[in-house]
């Protein structure tokens, strides 16, 4: 019986102040880590960009969105690794429904 693969969206938000060497680095770690449990659909940089509040003390944040699909027991490994991370302010992982999978 083969496990049913759902659609995600993710959202991270990297330190700004961090070297752009650093922030790639980042961004790379967590694209490989989502196409080895899953498959990739889209990954959209949307760079720095003024947070609504400060976290930590920081006022901008790197954001990357990416949209992909796995397992249902993968979200949680993805979020317990998020939040290991050093360098990473937020994310967050969503579940799409069915009828808005697509969209």
């Amino acid at each position: 019986m083969s496990e049913v693969i759902n659609k995600y969206e993710t959202i991270f938000v990297v330190d700004a102040s961090l070297e752009e060497e650093a922030i790639a680095g980042i961004v790379e770690k967590f694209k490989t880590l989502i196409s080895k449990a899953g498959e990739v659909e889209s990954v959209e940089e949307w760079g720095k960009r003024r947070l609504a509040y400060p976290i930590d003390f920081k006022t901008e944040g790197y954001y990357v969105l990416v949209n992909f699909s796995a397992k249902g027991d993968f979200p949680a490994e993805l979020d317990r690794i998020y939040n290991i991370t050093d360098g990473l302010l937020r994310s967050i992982i969503i579940k799409k429904d069915e009828k808005n999978a697509n969209a």
